[in-house]
């Protein structure tokens, strides 16, 4: 991403220069009068942070404006729960206004703004260069000439450029505003599509401001259709059904295959009357249209159903195209660009596939510098997937060829490469498209079976700041929780409508994860929680035994019950360590004791999970014992009980006065070394630096 920072004052070329020391390669600073930064930058750019305040540049902006003469909805709108007629728009949102006279040299009376004619009407206009305009520059003070705001979307739709610069709305740049106290961060325009949302919160994260998101979906707190990850097939068609997903308006839901997708909102579903309706396929409606008895799989639901004659109406519909196709191009040495680029096109066309749901190009490593191979994945924004001659060979193809295994070593490298890509994208692949030839080139076309998702939470020790902001992402993502009861209720308020919630109580550990992972097998994404870190004693492991490669599986790190005792303690860890559990649910005694020999033999601080419990009174006071047969009565030991959480207590004792009745399940002990000593109240083992006097 190329991002183009705007300023006006010293405060504001200041900001740009420490979000460009943060995000070396990615920024550009822009100098010059402000007018012509912004020109600049919506040319050059993906995203432009703008050091300018909204409200004057709406204000500058607003009499200049004339009306697009092919506006594009709004695809994220937030109706307006007490309409009031405007008898006087100063902006008309009607695509098709009256005639209006040309904007005077004289910008005339500041506008006034009305309820239904602000921000939403900006959606639908150009803003020209005026002679007014280029007098309002004054050397820096023309803020806004080429950036616009989109409806209610905070701008988050989008408007048009300025000075003969004019970009599509699929690829206008993002514009996010900052105030030159670098307090608010405001996703202006592009919320979703040119990526201002997540704009504002990276800015936000550098600057220490408020991000400001107010596009409709995001503050209802679901996904907006344009964020799964799937190309809208005509995004004119999304401000309905966005509007009436706000609404609570039932929207009807069909795909193909089931997505791992986020949590969709409670009216997306199996509502085959509704007015409004959503599709997602890698075909084009026109074959949809033409094959009514085909079956789909509802979005979220566990089996595929009869259509109910929505393919008839697929071009009524919102179509989605996700990224399910790979294809697999065989090429000649020398082969041109055009001729892939005719070849997979037609050979997509005659199949019935939209060329937007092709996510990779798949061929044999031996063509990994071919040029014209290399020039048409580049252009098309696909990556290349290479394989070796033994690997492709080792693939069942329906038309394999001789000729081709003399040339390459392989009989084939169009399907076999689609499939192995397909495979290598998710967890199987079938072809759609068998080989086609043209002079120099050769394209097949995999589908790929989508891959669930399993991301497995640790939630940190209990207090909100210290659960990562990765933690909350994953959490948002998912649209099945697995989890401890108690676990998900620390989270609950965090998760989007309509997310699936399956809790259990305490001793379900296996239970738990192996549901999880069958959800997840089966095309979900889920998320696995457990409190501080996932793979410390917690649900990582049994969820990892079970998972095979069928499952993405991502690991989310939390802070442990360890580092948060640790850090109320003082520095205990500060030097060499080990976590024991004297759980013996798991481990049998006998390899525990063994365990804490060897560390106190070789004089480790020792943090003990689990040491205590109503049924397990023996193990801590044997535990104590061994280790104090190998260091001195007087080492510090701590206790931490409920870390970070509500009733937490900290105590700080020592092995020969520590008293094992004051410790539960709850509780993490920490047992000094040798060198380990209490100053001012504090535990702490020294790090042992040489420079360091004793």
């Amino acid at each position: 991403m190329t991002i183009g920072l705007i300023w006006a004052t010293a405060a504001g070329r200041a900001a740009a220069e420490r979000l460009a020391a943060a995000w070396p390669g990615e920024c550009t600073v822009h100098r010059g009068r402000v007018r012509d930064q912004l020109a600049r930058a919506w040319a050059e750019s993906d995203a432009i942070v703008a050091f300018l305040a909204t409200g004057a540049t709406v204000r500058l902006l607003a009499p200049h404006l004339t009306p697009d003469p092919h506006p594009t909805p709004d695809p994220h709108p937030t109706p307006d729960p007490h309409p009031t007629p405007d008898p006087h728009p100063t902006l008309h949102p009607d695509p098709t206004p009256e005639p209006r006279p040309a904007p005077r040299a004289d910008p005339g009376p500041e506008p006034q703004f009305h309820r239904n004619c602000s921000l939403d009407a900006l959606e639908s206009c150009t803003f020209p260069e005026t002679a007014a305009a280029a007098a309002a520059d004054g050397g820096g003070g023309d803020l806004g000439v080429g950036v616009g705001a989109g409806g209610r979307d905070a701008g988050g739709g989008g408007g048009r450029a300025g000075r003969g610069v004019r970009r599509g709305k699929a690829d206008q740049p993002g514009v996010v505003c900052v105030d030159e106290a670098g307090r608010w961060a405001v996703a202006l325009l592009g919320g979703h599509a040119g990526g201002a949302n997540a704009l504002a919160g990276r800015v936000s994260a550098v600057l220490g401001a408020q991000p400001v998101v107010t596009t409709g979906t995001d503050t209802a707190g679901i996904p907006g259709l344009d964020t799964l990850g799937f190309a809208v097939a005509d995004p004119a068609r999304l401000a309905a059904v966005s509007r009436a997903l706000l609404d609570g308006e039932p929207v009807d839901w069909r795909a193909d295959q089931l997505w791992p997708l986020p949590a969709l909102p409670p009216n997306l579903g199996d509502n085959p009357g509704a007015a409004c309706r959503v599709l997602v396929t890698d075909r084009v409606p026109a074959v949809l249209e033409a094959s009514a008895d085909d079956e789909h799989a509802r979005g979220h639901a566990p089996a595929a159903t009869k259509d109910g004659g929505f393919a008839h109406r697929a071009g009524q519909a919102l179509v989605l195209h996700p990224p399910s196709l790979v294809l697999g191009v065989g090429a000649s040495r020398g082969v041109a660009e055009e001729e892939i680029a005719e070849l997979a096109d037609r050979v997509l066309a005659t199949a019935g596939l939209a060329a937007a749901s092709v996510c990779a190009v798949a061929t044999a490593d031996v063509k990994a510098d071919e040029a014209g191979l290399l020039a048409y994945a580049r252009r098309r924004g696909l990556p290349v997937l290479t394989y070796p001659a033994a690997e492709l060979a080792a693939v069942p193809v329906p038309n394999p060829s001789e000729v081709v295994r003399a040339a390459v070593g392989t009989p084939s490298v169009a399907e076999a490469a689609a499939l192995l890509g397909g495979r290598a994208r998710g967890r199987d692949a079938r072809l759609v498209a068998a080989k086609t030839a043209s002079a120099m080139a050769t394209v097949a076309v995999a589908r790929l079976v989508p891959m669930g998702r399993l991301a497995v939470i640790g939630l940190g020790p209990g207090a909100a700041d210290l659960r990562t902001p990765r933690a909350t992402e994953q959490l948002r993502a998912a649209s099945v929780v697995v989890g401890l009861d108690q676990y998900v209720d620390q989270v609950r308020h965090l998760l989007r409508p309509g997310t699936r919630v399956v809790d259990s109580g305490l001793g379900a550990e296996e239970e738990r994860a192996r549901t999880a992972v069958e959800l997840a097998r089966a095309g979900h994404a889920v998320a696995l929680i457990g409190s501080g870190d996932a793979g410390v004693y917690a649900m990582a492991s049994p969820a990892l035994e079970f998972a095979g490669a069928d499952v993405a599986v991502t690991a989310v790190p939390g802070v442990t019950a360890a580092l948060a005792a640790s850090s109320l303690l003082g520095a205990p860890l500060g030097h060499d360590h080990v976590y024991l559990s004297l759980s013996d649910l798991h481990t049998p005694w006998p390899v525990i004791e063994r365990r804490l020999t060897a560390a106190a033999q070789a004089d480790l601080v020792v943090c003990l999970y689990n040491p205590r419990s109503a049924r397990r009174t023996r193990q801590l006071p044997a535990a104590l014992a061994i280790l104090g047969a190998h260091r001195p009565p007087d080492t510090p030991v701590g206790l931490v009980r409920e870390a970070t959480r509500p009733g937490e207590r900290v105590a700080l004792s020592t092995l020969a006065a520590f008293d094992p009745a004051t410790v539960d399940m709850n509780t993490v002990v920490i047992v000094g070394a040798s060198t380990t000593r209490t100053v001012a109240g504090r535990m702490v083992t020294p790090r042992g630096y040489a420079w360091m006097p004793s």
